[in-house]
């Protein structure tokens, strides 16, 4: 993972060189494309050694083994750039109130028009 870190970060940041944005984007592609071979590769070796011993799979031991080499080998990566959180409240305030407040806004309108109506017969 080092090894991509420094190709990706020695493309540089210059918007005046062409296309390496999307020589970047397509790099992390193929990175990202060659982990899902290994994946597959140790996914399929977990299955294929469960089944020779007659265990149930997935079980407990593989979702160990899987969780081992998360550990040890995903364990300096950043998270900048995939870490989800909350949006700040300006932001999230108004997504939460408009609702609240048109609901609101809709049931007097409803309340205030049904009472309209009861003195008509």
């Amino acid at each position: 993972m080092v090894e991509v870190q420094i190709i990706v970060s020695s493309m540089g940041d210059d918007d005046d060189s062409l296309g390496w944005k999307e020589r970047r984007a397509w790099y992390l592609l193929y990175i990202a494309d060659v982990t899902a071979c290994y994946y597959w590769d140790l996914t399929n070796c977990t299955f294929l050694i469960a089944n020779k011993m007659d265990c149930f799979w997935p079980n407990q031991v593989v979702d160990q083994f899987f969780v081992t080499v998360h550990k040890e080998y995903f364990a300096n990566c950043s998270v900048s750039g995939r870490g989800l959180g909350d949006p700040p409240n300006n932001i999230i305030g108004p997504f939460i109130m408009i609702p609240v407040m048109v609901t609101l806004l809709m049931t007097a309108l409803v309340v205030w028009r049904s009472k309209q109506n009861e003195g008509i017969v």
